[in-house]
């Protein structure tokens, strides 16, 4: 037996003993959607003009409902897509802020340990007093800049 979800009209192919003459609740594998599915068949046969109407109404009044959705979900991910933006913006900074305390530490670590470096690795002296110097070269510049 094939089964239609009431919310997005996707057909599922379901083995009709899983479903109790009573009827039960079903879950869309798509769009998650539960509804109550009941083995009564609709009768569309013997319908008559009053009954036309009202159909061809309901089904207007479903294509209104389902543009309103479709703009509701165009402004929606138009919203995410900002959002994500402004995440991305947001991600990016954590990163730089997180490579400046890294960058900090090592120079602190490496004026602490300054000594014992120079004794292990003798030719580091010279490398360590550059970046020194070059630190205190940008950090005059930078207080140049802000008086």
């Amino acid at each position: 037996m094939i089964i239609e979800c009431t919310n997005c009209h996707k057909k599922f192919k379901v083995d009709p003993s899983q479903i109790p003459a009573s009827g039960r609740n079903i879950q869309c594998g798509t769009c998650n959607f539960i509804w109550f599915y009941n083995n009564e068949e609709k009768i569309t046969s013997n319908l008559s003009p009053i009954n036309e109407n009202l159909e061809k109404k309901d089904h207007q009044n479903f294509e209104k409902i389902e543009n309103s959705k479709l703009v509701e979900k165009k402004t929606s991910k138009k919203t995410t897509t900002r959002k994500s933006k402004s995440s991305n913006l947001g991600k990016f900074l954590s990163y730089l802020i997180v490579a400046i305390i890294s960058f900090i530490a090592l120079i602190i670590i490496l004026d602490t340990f300054e000594t014992q470096l120079i004794n292990v690795f003798p030719g580091i002296e010279l490398i360590l007093f550059n970046l020194f110097e070059s630190l205190k070269d940008i950090f005059l510049f930078f207080k140049n800049l802000i008086e």
